[in-house]
């Protein structure tokens, strides 16, 4: 039987975070500090760790091509108000860090994902306003980490 299930962009770090969520969550608790309300929530916060980990491209970025994809890091603008954001296309809920994460799934991710530099998409929000923006920058996330560390 084969998956359909989408593959995931993670980073490293990300990756190496989730394996560590997952070896606490498994290991049997005594006076359980994790916050979950109950076994049915650690359960199900396991099965989403295996999910993205069996699913998981790690740390391949993607081709610098100035295309968004999972796996780059996007600076767009708000054509409406002009302010721009940048934030990293990825698995929500995977990342960690200082950049903000978008799904591929969100409106945002799916409007975006695909564009190229310069390119303007427009999404709808869940309360029904269509947004407009454009892809300024979309480089790959290992790059964008180096950028960011000199």
């Amino acid at each position: 039987m084969t998956s359909t299930a989408p593959r995931v962009w993670l980073s490293p770090q990300a990756h190496h975070r989730l394996r560590n969520e997952l070896t606490t969550l498994l290991v049997p608790a005594r006076g359980d500090d994790s916050g979950f309300a109950s076994q049915r929530d650690r359960e199900t916060r396991i099965r989403q760790i295996n999910d993205l980990l069996d699913h998981a491209i790690v740390g391949e970025d993607p081709p610098d091509d100035g295309v968004a994809e999972p796996g780059m890091v996007l600076t767009v603008r708000f054509d409406d108000t002009g302010e721009t954001e940048t934030f990293l296309l990825g698995a929500r809920g995977a990342e960690h860090g200082t950049i903000e994460v978008y799904s591929p799934g969100s409106p945002l991710g799916t409007a975006v994902n695909g564009a190229r530099q310069g390119e303007q998409r427009t999404y709808r929000t869940p309360s029904g306003a269509t947004v407009r923006v454009t892809v300024l920058n979309a480089v790959p996330y290992g790059r964008a980490r180096e950028e960011s560390a000199r």
